[in-house]
């Protein structure tokens, strides 16, 4: 990887990546000097013998507001990043709809985490989906997997035609070395990854694990803050996009490429990771979960846990989200005489939760990190009862929630499991039994048959 500090011997891993702060900005960077144009996106001739290339992420007539592209200036046009297409079976990568027979996916459900094993796999074939939902060919609805890596990718690079992916680590470090930059995660932070983008995985500290949410709709974006103003939640200036990086290096690769739910390899004799210079609003970024400032109630009562939303992707229904990213990060209650964990409910959005680290406080018991739970469209929740009681009899003094971590994916359309999911996945046969020992407390009277 080359850019103003590298030279094209040094191997990725012994660099450090650069970023530019903002969400949904115009960025322009270069790896060598002047060979980003200025003034204009496609000269006659573009400096250092590059050609000059658009990557679009909406259509060209999308509303200014909305539209995304970047101009990329490259050693070779994309057109040389592939060949001939054969198809392959990445068999636990799977897309919507996907629905299994003999599989149910009414009902609540949780899991310990995907644990590791001896196998040598890499971010393309560590893929494991625990859901599907929408409909991957009308480019609508989503998909959640769970991670695991051990090994670089190696001379192999990878694409979604279908998709944008929200990666959150829960365990080990990744370098996403990408078209337009290079991006380390690891837990406690996310990197959006957008459709068409080719990059590369390299393992830097493993074996990874971690979850992904596979957005087939419209782009992520951060949620209208509303009447509370412009401050707070997640804030622009702390996303990070990476600066112009390149390879030139010649070299038998293989791309693999995820285009209507199908897999399909072609092989080249270079690296397609040549982009020298760009600008646009279309690329990668990661963000700090550290950073994410949470609102919430300050005299009582429990809001909603939409005021928790890090990203949301629209639907064509306003204030349906397609997805929702919400995050249930350390904070502190002070509510006077409201039952503080989130509420009992139905809703009309399905929702996955992935527990980060820590412990999360409306099931204390059973949702370890690197735990899944899946609480479907119009499927009752709650807390359990140690929850329960503990809420409706302490002490409501100022209480912070320390060491927790847990997010949810949430989306409109029903989530259905996979065959993984269903029989393979450490699923927990008990979780149901969660609210076996709530008891009725009414008894006629206005206190009620408490029990104290």
């Amino acid at each position: 990887m080359r850019d103003m500090t590298l030279t094209q011997s040094q191997n990725t891993q012994g660099t450090t990546p650069g970023y530019m702060p903002g969400f949904g900005n115009d960025f322009e960077t270069e790896a060598l000097p002047g060979a980003l144009p200025q003034g204009m996106n496609s000269p006659q001739r573009c400096a250092y013998g590059l050609y000059g290339e658009q990557l679009t992420g909406t259509a060209f007539t999308a509303p200014s507001h909305q539209n995304e592209r970047t101009w990329c200036y490259r050693i070779r046009p994309s057109v040389k990043h592939v060949g001939r297409f054969q198809k392959i079976d990445i068999p636990f990568w799977k897309s919507a709809p996907n629905v299994v027979e003999d599989v149910i996916s009414l009902g609540q459900y949780r899991w310990d985490p995907v644990p590791h094993t001896d196998e040598k796999l890499t971010w393309v074939t560590g893929m494991k989906t625990m859901t599907t939902a929408g409909d991957v060919y009308t480019q609508v609805g989503m998909a959640t997997h769970v991670y695991l890596v051990t090994e670089t990718m190696q001379d192999e690079y990878f694409f979604s035609a279908d998709s944008e992916l929200l990666v959150v680590p829960q365990e080990g470090r990744l370098r996403f070395c990408t078209e337009l930059g290079v991006i380390d995660i690891e837990p406690k932070e996310i990197a959006i990854l957008p459709r068409g983008l080719v990059y590369r995985v390299e393992v830097l500290d493993g074996p990874a694990r971690g979850f992904v949410c596979e957005n087939y709709g419209q782009k992520l974006e951060l949620p209208g803050r509303g009447p509370i103003g412009a401050n707070c939640m997640a804030n622009r200036r702390d996303f990070k996009t990476p600066v112009a990086a390149f390879e030139d290096r010649d070299a038998r690769s293989r791309i693999v490429i995820k285009w209507q739910g199908q897999f399909h390899e072609t092989f080249i004799d270079h690296s397609p990771l040549d982009v020298v210079a760009w600008h646009g609003n279309y690329a990668p970024c990661k963000y700090d979960l550290r950073d994410y400032c949470p609102i919430g109630a300050i005299l009582f009562d429990h809001p909603d846990p939409s005021i928790f939303t890090v990203l949301t992707a629209p639907s064509g229904v306003p204030g349906t989200a397609n997805i929702d990213f919400v995050l249930f990060r350390e904070r502190w209650m002070t509510m006077e005489d409201t039952f503080r964990p989130p509420w009992y409910h139905k809703n009309v959005m399905s929702e996955l939760m992935g527990n980060i680290y820590g412990e999360y406080d409306a099931k204390p018991q059973g949702f370890v990190p690197g735990g899944i739970s899946l609480h479907n469209m119009m499927l009752p929740h709650g807390p359990d009862k140690a929850a329960f009681d503990k809420a409706s009899h302490s002490n409501l003094g100022p209480e912070k929630l320390d060491n927790t971590m847990s997010f949810m994916f949430e989306t409109r359309f029903p989530q259905h499991l996979t065959e993984f999911a269903a029989k393979e996945a450490p699923l927990q046969d008990d979780y149901i039994d969660c609210w076996d020992d709530l008891e009725k407390n009414f008894d006629g009277t206005p206190e009620g048959n408490w029990t104290r």
